[in-house]
């Protein structure tokens, strides 16, 4: 025991797990375990195939949160900024009332309400609610 109380374990071999290479959070904490108690930081970072930095990061992150930090967010916005229900429902609206309206109309009338849209984000949602126009066939 070091005078942190934190035990140094150079014979640690985590081989025997059996931990699959899609679970990348478990993958992550035996990355710090090891950097931590077992082989060291660089040899660590180089079997498991993270910089420093990012191992520096993941350990700062877990020391934070614990365990969830290592697992994998998902990327990209969380919430719809542009096309909010109050949006979809307008356009909803505007394309029951006038079916015949194309998309750049829609979005050209919801600007003018002062929605900030685009024609794409009112084709998103129309094809998203299964509102395209349908063609008659005899």
């Amino acid at each position: 025991m070091t005078s942190t109380n934190t035990p140094n374990l150079p014979d640690l071999n985590l081989s025997r797990l059996n931990i699959q290479d899609d679970d990348k959070a478990t993958r992550k904490l035996l990355m710090l375990v090891e950097g931590t108690f077992g082989i060291g930081v660089k040899q660590s970072i180089a079997k498991y195939g993270y910089s420093e930095q990012r191992y520096y990061q993941l350990r700062k992150e877990f020391l934070q949160h614990g365990s969830q930090a290592l697992v994998d967010q998902k990327t990209g916005p969380k919430i719809n900024t542009v096309r909010t229900d109050k949006v979809e429902k307008q356009i909803i609206r505007l394309r029951f009332l006038n079916p015949k309206d194309s998309a750049a109309v829609i979005a050209q009338k919801l600007n003018q309400m002062g929605y900030a849209i685009s024609q794409r984000s009112v084709e998103r949602t129309i094809t998203h609610y299964g509102l395209q126009k349908k063609t008659f066939i005899p």
